[in-house]
């Protein structure tokens, strides 16, 4: 109350920047450390295996903390839960960019994963409680335009930055975005809970057994695909098998919990409304298309075309431009045009983008792939904006906190297995076809591996479809 009458109307667009910021710092350094991998892994001679956990141990630490976020807000309100998390990733931007050891880098690694995870489902909370109907696609569009751009720009100025400094001065990009967050925040973000009520620092207590059984079911699901990717299936079936009974149990556990008066981590009653539930369904799809192909294409370029790594960026560059314009006209769209037609619409010039690659050839002219690449971020820019909104929207406002938490957990679930289901296929594909990535020069059987992994992802993204056309409806169906 206190910073609305400072500052007006303007409040929540302030409060709504100031918490962009700290996303962005987040997403960069999800992102932007593959530039570093190959340096690091030189620095400390790792293999190749050891040095792609300073990714899955990211995604992995991310994915869970987003499952906390609405115990903080509610624990620590606002304020101290965006400045807690902004300080967490500061310091393990700070550590990992001063780890002498890979075990530190690892551990920095992770505890940015934590920190990074709590503050991705903020700005959706945001947006549903201190914004109108009618303003909140639009706020949505600029927050997305926003956000988007750390990715699409990051891996452009971290590139340059490890041929200047080298590979430590990757960590250290989040500093001055951390610091700037933390000084928004002091200025114009509120001290209180969601709904304005003021937040509760001796209310209920986290629910840890919930938190450890997702963090082992999570872990077992990623690291039993990265086995079958090994060739190792025995150890994979039964980390797999792991995890589907963390599942069952981590299901079980909350059920219980909500009966006995406790606060899940997960209120199960949301899939009781059937936007909700088709939401989460076209989330998890989409998760896995998005993250997949973010690996999956460039190494296709690369190794599947034969083009340089500066060509690749320079493909790569305008297409997360056309995607930030995108979302920021997409979300004035949203808030006149149902969510349904515009995540349909998005997810068809996905599918339609990579059936298209597909076709390519070795003597595919470049402006072709930049017209695909354009294509595929457009269909987006037409999905981010309006996938929350639209299956949370009309959630009653005790359930946002717990649906923005729980959505972008399984969109986070649902990326992190696509990058390591489009590694399996891809070799099973591979091998299939004669060939190898170890293999210097490319081939048509190596393009033809990859184009079967591409028209996968392109069915992936048309059987969403389905479940984003149930996400039209006006009301939600009562659980």
């Amino acid at each position: 109350m206190e910073m609305r009458e400072r500052y007006g109307s303007r409040h929540r667009w302030l409060f709504l920047l100031s918490v962009m910021i700290g996303s962005m710092a987040a997403i960069m350094s999800s992102t932007i450390i593959n530039v570093a991998i190959p340096g690091m892994s030189h620095h400390f001679a790792l293999g190749q295996d050891r040095a792609q956990w300073v990714t899955s141990g990211f995604m992995v630490a991310m994915t869970v903390g987003m499952l906390t976020t609405p115990w903080l807000l509610m624990r620590f309100g606002y304020r101290r839960t965006y400045t807690g998390t902004m300080l967490v990733l500061l310091l393990g931007g700070i550590a990992g960019g001063l780890a002498d050891n890979y075990p530190l880098v690892l551990m920095a690694r992770v505890t940015e994963g934590i920190a990074a995870g709590a503050v991705q489902p903020i700005p959706a909370i945001i947006i549903l409680r201190a914004f109108e109907p009618t303003e909140q696609g639009r706020a949505s569009g600029l927050f997305g335009m926003g956000v988007v751009l750390a990715p699409a720009i990051g891996p452009s100025v971290g590139g340059l930055l490890v041929d200047w400094f080298g590979w430590r001065s990757i960590f250290f990009m989040v500093v001055p975005f951390c610091l700037a967050s933390l000084y928004m925040a002091w200025r114009f973000v509120p001290v209180t809970a969601p709904g304005g009520v003021e937040a509760n620092a001796r209310g209920t207590s986290l629910d840890w057994r919930g938190l450890l059984v997702a963090s082992v079911g999570t872990v077992c699901l990623l690291n039993g695909l990265v086995k079958l990717n090994a060739s190792e299936h025995g150890h994979s079936l039964a980390l797999l098998g792991v995890a589907v009974l963390a599942l069952l149990g981590f299901v079980w556990w909350q059920r219980r919990l909500a009966n006995q008066g406790g606060e899940p981590l997960v209120s199960l009653s949301l899939f009781g409304y059937r936007q909700f539930t088709m939401g989460s369904l076209v989330a998890v799809i989409y998760g896995t298309a998005l993250f997949g192909s973010t690996y999956l294409l460039p190494v296709y370029m690369q190794l599947g075309l034969g083009l340089s790594a500066s060509h690749v960026g320079t493909i790569l560059l305008p297409a997360g431009l056309v995607l930030a314009v995108t979302i920021a006209g997409v979300g004035r769209l949203a808030d006149h045009v149902p969510t349904y037609v515009l995540v349909s619409a998005g997810l068809v010039l996905l599918a339609s983008s990579f059936a298209l690659t597909a076709l390519v050839t070795l003597t595919t002219a470049l402006w072709v792939l930049v017209g695909l690449c354009v294509l595929g971020r457009v269909g987006l820019g037409c999905i981010l904006p309006s996938l929350n909104m639209g299956a949370m929207r009309g959630l009653p406002r005790d359930l946002i906190a717990q649906g923005s938490s729980t959505i972008n957990f399984l969109r986070m679930l649902g990326g992190a297995a696509g990058v390591s289901l489009c590694g399996i296929i891809l070799e099973w594909r591979l091998a299939v076809h004669g060939d190898s990535l170890t293999n210097v020069q490319t081939s048509v059987a190596r393009l033809a591996a990859f184009d079967e992994v591409f028209l996968l992802l392109g069915a992936v993204c048309a059987l969403a479809i389905v479940a984003a056309w149930r996400l039209r409806g006006d009301t939600l169906s009562q659980p």
